[in-house]
Formats: structure tokens, C-alpha cells, sequence
């Protein structure tokens, strides 16, 4: 059988949940679809939103040719397939095809640049779809081609909606009886997605008895769900819950813990990127002068699996994994530069001393700008011991080197350069 969420995706814009800030009367998706001058933009926002519905919705009412493609399943040859077709055809028809591209921050950036030219001369009205922030995603040549248009997780009102049309229109379950006690996990587990809380709808339907009254509340809702473990979602609760138990296990020098849940991730079908791009995270907040290597160990992991992708930057990921919860941890940078934003918050915008600020005029010259400033390459070491915050803050020390052999030797070296912040005395 089709799956319910398919079942019930919506072919007219009236039947559409979610989204008025797009789709509302006068809003703007609906406002280019009713002068029927689509241009190409792309949909940012979380899983089971309704990118793609909305991509198949527009289609279908300007009555468009539609081609769909995958990032995760498709290349460079697909696209200029699809760009080729629809060039050799131009003369014989007004209506300019669709492509909608799924998950688009996967395209490699070579991938990417087949889509500029079909895109600029109109060959194609690009529709892409990404979970993912195009601004660092998606090239800035294509991005600057497109507009982005941002789609929210659903409200628990618009939940309400969606749950009642399942039970109430689809072919199959209105033969059922159901008795809806509570909503709160049902909604909880879905966290916003259509196709989650459909298909957990659909999960529960097919754990009930057959000709037994099908019975939602909170309870059968997550035991269901804790016996079927296997259902992960990129977009839900357990998601987080995963990512959260990766994190803190590879903080936590955990190799075994790090390993088990980046598996666990990569059967469920997680975004190898997003995983990567927290790894990078981890370095820098959790490893940081205790192992700088770190970052450049996890930035390559996620350079790689953009050029590579999957299923071979699953080796990426392990090694990344492996090398960050093995490494020794510190957080002082963090705690640095939360010290420092509490203090800018405390004292407000102090003025730059005079001899750090920069001179470029003759006035600003004459005003003392740069006047004293002393170049640290001119004096004995490369050091001059001169004043780098403003005055009303002089002497306060925000970086605390952390208990880490690296750091220590840190700290001993700025002991002997900087006097006055005592870091010797103070290494934890």
C-alpha cells in the first residue's frame, strides 16, 4: 500500500497545511503562483514541512512540465539531461519545465554550476529543497539566482488539522475506529513534520488489532515508539536525543559510546554533513588549545564528505569521531569568549585607546591617533608589554588557560611575557 503520507499529500494549494506566511492570501508564493511568473528560489526548512508538496503544488496549477531529482541519488548527468531535454524543446513549447531538486546542499559545488547557465537564460525554473542554510550550502553564483524562501515546523494547531483529515479523508483509515484520548506525545514525537506524525500515525495503525478500536494517548503512543527503535527521524525528538548522546560521548573521551551512536545515526539516514558540522563544533568548544589539530581534523572530515559524500564518508566520520574522543578536552576557549561577551554586557561599548586606533589622515594624526603604539616585531622576542583593552578594564585577565599539558606550557610562556595577569598562579 502507497504510505499514508503520500496517500494524503496535497495536489491544490486550498488543501495545503501550514505555511501562511507563504501561501496565505496576498502572501507571496501564492501571489507569483496566481500571476503565474515563478522565478527560481529555494526552500529552506526542516523535514516535513512541505517543500516537495509545494514544488509538485505549483507545477501541477500552472500546468508545468515537472522533473525531480535527489541530491543523494543523482549527478551531473541527470541534471544536464534534464537541462538538454528541455533546451532541444524550447521551440516547441512556452511552458518552462520545473526541476526540483531535493536536499540541494548535497550537490557538490561542480554539480551545483550545471544548474547556472539553464537557470539564468530560463531554461528551467529551479525549485531546490534544503534542510540545511543555503548561505553556506548552496553557491553564492546560484544563490544570488534564486530567492529563499524559509519554512517553519508545523504548530500544534495545524498537527490537530493534519491528524483529523487522516482520520477523517484517507480511503483506509477512515474505515477504522479510533478514540484520540491525548495528543501531547503524538505531537511531542513529531516535532513539527507532517510525514513524522503520519507516519507514526501509520506505525500505530499497524500494531493495533485488526477490528480493534485504535486507541491514541500518551502512553500507547511512546510505547509504541520504544518498541520500534528503528524508527528514527532526521527531524523528531529521537534525533536530538542521538545527536545529544554523540556529543557527550565523544566530551566525555568515549571512543565505544561515539562510535555506537554515529552508528546508530548513519543506519537511521542521518545528514552525514550534520553530523560532520557538529563534530566541528566539538573541536573548537570542547578540545580547542588542548588539541588544535582537532579542528582541522573534523573541518576536513566535513570538506571531504562535501566532495565525496556517502557511503565512503562514513570513514570519514569514524576517523573524526575516533580522533575527537580520544583527544585530551579543554573548553577555555569557550569560556573565554562567553567571559568576554558577559564583560562587553557589563561595561558596554568602552572607547579604543588612543594608540591602538588607527590613523589614516593627517587630523587623526594630529588628534593622537596611533600616538605611542608600540610594534611588537621591533622589540627583543616580538613582545613590547603595552595595553590592549580600554582603561576602564585594564588588567583583567578573560582567557584562563584549562589543565591540559598543551595549555600549561601556554601559560608558563604567558607568565613570563604578562606579569600583571599572573597566569602561572592561576592554571588549573
Amino acid at each position: 500500500m502507497i504510505p499514508l503520507a503520500e496517500r494524503l499529500r496535497p495536489t491544490f494549494l486550498e488543501d495545503f497545511i501550514g505555511q501562511p506566511h507563504l501561501v496565505a492570501q496576498g502572501a507571496v508564493l501564492r501571489k507569483m503562483i496566481e500571476s503565474n511568473n515563478v522565478s527560481s528560489f529555494i526552500l529552506w526548512g526542516p523535514p516535513g514541512v512541505g517543500k516537495t508538496t509545494l514544488a509538485k503544488i505549483i507545477a501541477n496549477t500552472l500546468d508545468r512540465p515537472f522533473y525531480s531529482l535527489s541530491a543523494v541519488s543523482s549527478g551531473v548527468k541527470e541534471v544536464r539531461d534534464v537541462i538538454e531535454k528541455n533546451r532541444a524543446n524550447r521551440l516547441f513549447s512556452t511552458a518552462r519545465p520545473i526541476l526540483f531538486i531535493d536536499e540541494i546542499h548535497r550537490f557538490s559545488k561542480s554539480q551545483q554550476d550545471a544548474l547556472l547557465s539553464a537557470v539564468e537564460d530560463g531554461t528551467i525554473t529551479l525549485i531546490g529543497a534544503t534542510t540545511e542554510n543555503p548561505s553556506f550550502e548552496v553557491i553564492s553564483p546560484l544563490l544570488s539566482r534564486c530567492h529563499v524562501y524559509i519554512l517553519k515546523s508545523l504548530g500544534v494547531d495545524e498537527l490537530k488539522l493534519l491528524l483529523k483529515r487522516a482520520i477523517d479523508k484517507d480511503v483506509y483509515l477512515k474505515t477504522l475506529q479510533f478514540s484520540i484520548l491525548e495528543t501531547d506525545a503524538l505531537f511531542r514525537f513529531s516535532g513539527g513534520d507532517a510525514r513524522k506524525l503520519l507516519n507514526i500515525l501509520e506505525l500505530i495503525v499497524s500494531q493495533t488489532v485488526p477490528g480493534a478500536t485504535i486507541c491514541i494517548d500518551n502512553r500507547s503512543v511512546t510505547d509504541c515508539l520504544q518498541e520500534n527503535l528503528s524508527f528514527y527521524d532526521k527531524g523528531g525528538e529521537m534525533h536530538y536525543d542521538i545527536i545529544s548522546a554523540f556529543i557527550k560521548s565523544l566530551r566525555g573521551s568515549d571512543p565505544n559510546g561515539a562510535i555506537y551512536w554515529l552508528g546508530r545515526m548513519l543506519s537511521g539516514g542521518e545528514d552525514p554533513l550534520f553530523i560532520a558540522r557538529r563534530m566541528v563544533i566539538l573541536a573548537a568548544e570542547d578540545i580547542g588549545l588542548a588539541n588544535p589539530n582537532a579542528l582541522l581534523i573534523a573541518n576536513a572530515c566535513f570538506d571531504g564528505i562535501h566532495k565525496i559524500g556517502m557511503p565512503e564518508g562514513r570513514l570519514l566520520l569514524s576517523e573524526a569521531a575516533l580522533y575527537l574522543s580520544t583527544s585530551p578536552k579543554s573548553n577555555s576557549a569557550i569560556e573565554a569568549i562567553d567571559g568576554a561577551a558577559a564583560l562587553v554586557l557589563e561595561t558596554g561599548d568602552l572607547p579604543v585607546p588612543l594608540h591602538l586606533r588607527n590613523a589614516p589622515t593627517k587630523l587623526m594624526k594630529e588628534l593622537g591617533y596611533a600616538k605611542g603604539y608600540k610594534y611588537a616585531h621591533s622589540f627583543t622576542g616580538n613582545f613590547v608589554d603595552q595595553e590592549f583593552l580600554p582603561e576602564k578594564i585594564s588588567g583583567t585577565k578573560i582567557y584562563q588557560p584549562g589543565n591540559n599539558p598543551r595549555e600549561m606550557e601556554l601559560a608558563k610562556n604567558l607568565s613570563k611575557l604578562w606579569k600583571k595577569y599572573r597566569y602561572d598562579l592561576d592554571v588549573k
